[in-house]
């Protein structure tokens, strides 16, 4: 009798802790970890985009140059500009440090205010802007500056989310019991000068 009694209490103990493993895993205990890693990733593809667009600039740069050499000043600038912007990395790791991630902003609204002046200037050289190649960088360079701008939204509403969900019930709970060494998330702000105007490229 007192080993059907044992018997009943062990299967009574699995059948508890099979229900809190099964609340646990519903409760959203893995939230925070799946939004970071939705974050890591929105960022992911914030690099990519900008990394498209320097990859642009060099064979930008050489058409122009083809036609318009006299603009030196101008090519120097998108020049200097892309390899400033290349040159501040931020992994994933990083992105909770403002200073970091203000400097990479400030270098990429750089190189995007030299590549207006560039295109602003190819409005001098009608036989430019008939060029086929410069068409289709041109056509890549605007579709990439729309890439860039979708890559930035997913990336602020991945932080958003994330943020929110170590700030409210019941993610606040899990973070302070599990994740306390995940801390909020810096976002995108605008850092530039009209940063609330589009830039004015006419081609």
């Amino acid at each position: 009798m007192q080993q059907v009694v044992l018997s009943c209490r062990g299967l009574w103990r699995s059948l508890m802790l099979l229900t809190m493993v099964l609340l646990v895993t519903g409760c959203g205990v893995n939230d925070i970890p799946r939004l970071d890693e939705q974050v890591k990733s929105a960022w992911a593809q914030v690099e990519n985009q900008y990394q498209r667009r320097a990859d642009l600039v060099p064979n930008l740069v050489e058409t122009v140059k083809g036609f318009a050499e006299q603009e030196q000043e101008t090519l120097t600038a998108v020049v200097e500009a892309r390899s400033r912007a290349t040159s501040i990395q931020i992994d994933a790791e990083s992105l909770n440090d403002p200073e970091k991630l203000e400097q990479f902003q400030q270098a990429q609204g750089q190189l995007t205010s030299a590549l207006s002046r560039l295109m602003a200037v190819s409005e001098r050289y009608p036989e430019l802007r008939s060029n086929q190649n410069f068409l289709a960088l041109q056509s890549q360079l605007e579709g990439t500056e729309n890439r860039i701008a979708v890559a930035r939204r997913d990336f602020i509403t991945a932080v958003e989310r994330y943020n929110t969900e170590i700030r409210t019930f019941p993610g606040r709970i899990w973070h302070s019991l599990l994740y306390s060494d995940m801390p909020l998330r810096e976002n995108f702000e605008a850092t530039a000068e009209n940063a609330d105007q589009a830039p004015q490229v006419e081609f």
